[in-house]
C-alpha cells in the first residue's frame, strides 16, 4: 500500500532530536521513527511489549513476528525498534568511504537518519537486528543501504545481522500473540486467595493426561463461577508468567493436554 512521503530537511531532524527520538531505555525510549509520521504505511502495528512495558511501533508483519519473539525470550532484556543510526556525520562518511550514495531527501537534499528495526540489550550484549524480505536482497540499493548499516556498527563494535522470513517461526510468534491477548483481562485480585486456587487447581488438572487445556480450563470455570472463557484466560496468564511451559514451535491444540518443551 503507498503512503505519503514524509517532508524530511534539517529543521525536523533537530525536532526529533529536541523530542528525545532515538534516545533512552525501557520503558523511557523513544523510535526514531513512529506510526503516527506516516499518513499511510501498509501494515503496521503497535503493541505493549512485556520486557519494557511500553508500546512498540512496529511497521511490517515480519517485524510484528520477530517482535514477539524477542519480547518472549528469557535472554532479552530491552528492545529497542527504529533504532537510529544517529551520528550523521559518520553515517555519511562511512558511505562515501564505500562508494555508496547515502539516501537524502529529493527535495531537501539533507541526508535521513537511517535505522536498524531493533536494538537488542541481551545477557551477551547489544544486538542490532535489521527485518528484511529475502525478495528484497535481490535489490542493489537495498544492499547499499545495508552495507553502511554493517559498517556503521562495526565501527560502534555492536553486533549487526539481517534478519529474514526464514529466520522466523511464525508459528511461534503466532502462539505468542494469542497468549497476549491474556494481559487486557483481570481474572481475580493478583494476591487473592481465590486466584492462587485457580491457579493450582488448573495446574494440577494439566498435570493429569486425560485432560485437555479446554477441558481443564471449563472445570476452573465451573468450580470458581467464573465467566464463559475466563479459565482460558487464567491458563493464557500461566503460560504467560511461565508457570506452565508450553512448546510454542508448535501448534496449540486446546483440545489436547499441555505440550511442554
Amino acid at each position: 500500500m503507498p503512503y505519503h512521503r514524509r517532508i524530511w530537511n534539517a529543521d525536523i531532524h533537530r525536532k526529533y532530536v529536541r523530542e528525545g527520538r532515538g534516545r533512552g531505555w525501557g520503558d523511557g525510549y523513544t523510535p526514531w521513527i513512529r506510526i503516527q509520521d506516516f499518513a499511510s504505511r501498509g501494515v503496521v502495528s503497535r503493541v505493549k511489549g512485556i520486557t519494557t512495558g511500553r508500546v512498540h511501533h512496529l511497521m511490517s508483519n515480519n517485524e510484528l513476528a520477530y517482535f514477539y519473539i524477542l519480547d518472549w525470550s528469557d535472554n532479552v532484556t530491552d528492545i529497542r525498534e527504529q533504532y537510529p543510526l544517529s551520528d550523521l556525520e559518520s553515517a555519511v562518511k562511512i558511505a562515501a568511504q564505500a562508494g555508496i550514495r547515502y539516501p537524502t531527501d529529493r527535495t531537501s537534499g539533507y541526508p535521513y537518519v537511517l535505522t536498524c528495526d531493533f536494538m537488542i540489550t541481551t545477557s551477551d550484549g547489544s544486538k542490532a537486528r535489521t527485518i528484511k524480505a529475502s525478495s528484497e536482497l535481490g535489490d542493489s540499493r537495498v544492499i547499499e543501504k545495508l552495507e553502511i548499516e554493517r559498517r556503521y556498527w562495526l565501527e560502534q563494535g555492536v553486533d549487526w545481522k539481517i534478519v529474514t522470513e526464514h529466520e522466523i517461526s511464525y508459528q511461534k510468534a503466532k502462539n505468542i500473540e494469542w497468549l497476549y491477548t491474556a494481559l487486557r483481562f483481570d481474572v481475580a485480585e493478583p494476591i487473592s486467595i481465590p486466584q492462587i486456587r485457580m491457579r493450582d487447581m488448573l495446574r494440577q488438572l494439566l498435570k493429569i493426561k486425560s485432560y485437555s487445556i479446554r477441558e481443564a480450563a471449563l472445570m476452573v470455570e465451573r468450580e470458581f463461577v467464573l465467566a464463559e472463557g475466563m479459565g482460558l484466560q487464567l491458563f493464557k496468564q500461566l503460560v504467560l508468567n511461565k508457570e506452565i511451559t508450553l512448546n510454542l514451535n508448535y501448534p496449540l491444540d486446546l483440545n489436547a493436554g499441555v505440550v511442554t518443551e
